[in-house]
């Protein structure tokens, strides 16, 4: 306090004798932050109970512009012309939608309707949870298309991909634009480290699902960022280390008929944590 009282002092008499004043040197805090090669934004799944139109309005009352589309708010049968109404509806409210999914995959035909998909959505990400014996099709597909594609870990209920780990053993081998959408919350549900899992794995991870739980077990509940069993800075810290360079797209799966309060505060934490940290 008494430091601040000495700064201010000085600018006064600094300025009543004509002289200029210098800024303080840029903190540590704001260099970081320009540095961040990461983005904020949001997984479209947030907004299951609402109608496009709605969800945007949460991502401007929020300060958030990029989406990963879901299928209710772009159906996978959706028209040139629609697409085109959706990316306009998106660019007024000065949203990208960088990736779809996820997507569930059965058979070949499903995964080739996905790649289709994505490709007249326009984005070079998809967002999958295709079966074991379907990989190396999937790999075959993202080398005709070259649209990355990112398996998502949904946890301990997950016999296919409950993990970080689960998932890079099987895409270790395969073409490099086959990865990871990181579900970090889903990854702890499992017990697993995420923030650890995060620098392992951060050269397939094209995609982050930003959450937080409530315990290290499958009956982890996702809560508001801040109020989890995941330490954020430390996340965050682990980003910048490994110079992630995708979205970190906020799942918010609590209270989700009135989610606005807790992406609202979810999405204040983080931009906190990235501006302190």
């Amino acid at each position: 306090m008494n430091s601040r009282r000495t700064f201010v002092k000085k600018g006064i008499a600094g300025l009543m004798a004509g002289s200029i004043i210098s800024l303080p040197e840029k903190s540590n805090a704001a260099r970081a932050k320009k540095e961040d090669t990461f983005k904020l934004g949001m997984a479209g799944y947030s907004f299951v109970h609402f109608k496009l139109d709605e969800a945007l309005e949460m991502m401007k009352k929020t300060d958030v512009h990029y989406l990963c589309i879901k299928d209710f708010h772009l159906p996978y049968n959706s028209t040139a012309e629609q697409i085109t109404a959706f990316h306009q509806k998106l660019k007024d409210a000065d949203v990208t939608g960088y990736a779809v999914g996820p997507i569930y995959t059965k058979t070949h035909q499903e995964i080739d309707n996905a790649f289709d998909y994505a490709k007249r959505v326009g984005v070079d990400l998809i967002v999958g949870i295709p079966n074991h014996d379907d990989l190396k099709y999937v790999e075959q597909k993202v080398k005709e298309y070259n649209i990355r594609y990112a398996i998502h870990n949904h946890g301990p209920e997950d016999k296919l991909y409950p993990n970080a780990t689960s998932v890079y053993n099987f895409v270790k081998d395969l073409d490099p634009r086959v990865g990871l959408c990181f579900d970090m919350g889903h990854n702890r549900r499992d017990n697993q480290d995420s923030v650890a899992d995060l620098g392992k794995y951060s050269k397939r991870i094209f995609d982050i699902h930003l959450k937080n739980v409530t315990a290290a077990t499958k009956d982890g509940k996702t809560c508001e960022l801040g109020r989890g069993i995941i330490d954020i800075p430390a996340f965050v810290k682990m980003l910048r280390k490994v110079k992630y360079a995708g979205s970190c797209s906020l799942e918010y799966e609590k209270d989700m008929k009135e989610p606005l309060a807790g992406i609202a505060e979810s999405v204040g934490y983080f931009r906190g944590v990235c501006q302190a940290s």
